[in-house]
C-alpha cells in the first residue's frame, strides 16, 4: 500500500467536547474538504468527559481522509486550574495572581512529559516553572 499524500497539517485549539461547525474548526476544516460535521462528532465523543481548552494536529491527506491526535490540555490552563484562577497576570513581572507550590509543578510536568521537547522530568519542570512566572503566579516550596 502507498503513502498517503498529505495535503495540510492544521493545528486547532478546541474546548474538549465542544468542537462545532463554527468558526474557527469549519473554515479550518472547509477550504481542504474535509467532512466538519464528521470530525466534530469524533472529536467529541473522544474527548467527552475531558476537560479544558485540547491543542489537536490535524493531518489532512490529498483524498481528503485525515486522522487527527490530541494532545495535553494547554500548560497554561492546567496551571490555572491548579492555582485557581481565571487568568494570568498583565504583568507578571509585577503583579502576582497566586501561588503554585513545586509538587502541583511537577504533577503537570508529568501531565505534559509527553507534549514536551524534553526527555527528564527535571527539564519538563523548568518549561512549566517559566510558563507559570510569565502568567505572574509565584513558585513557592
Amino acid at each position: 500500500m502507498a503513502e498517503k499524500k498529505v495535503k495540510a497539517v492544521i493545528k486547532l485549539q478546541i474546548p474538549a467536547g465542544q468542537a462545532t461547525p463554527a468558526p474557527p474548526v469549519g473554515p479550518a476544516l472547509g477550504q481542504h474538504g474535509v467532512g466538519i460535521m464528521d470530525f466534530c462528532k469524533a472529536f467529541n465523543a473522544d474527548t467527552k468527559g475531558k476537560e479544558g481548552i485540547l491543542p489537536v494536529v490535524l493531518t489532512v491527506y490529498e483524498d481528503r481522509t485525515y486522522k487527527y491526535k490530541i494532545k495535553t490540555p494547554l500548560t497554561a490552563e492546567l496551571i490555572k486550574k491548579a492555582v485557581s484562577i481565571v487568568k494570568g497576570s498583565g504583568i507578571p513581572n509585577r503583579e502576582k495572581v497566586g501561588k503554585i507550590t513545586k509538587k502541583q509543578i511537577e504533577d503537570i510536568a508529568k501531565i505534559k512529559m509527553a507534549d514536551l521537547n524534553t526527555k527528564d522530568l527535571q527539564g519538563a519542570v523548568k518549561i512549566v516553572e517559566g510558563t507559570a512566572r510569565s502568567m505572574g503566579v509565584e513558585i513557592s516550596e
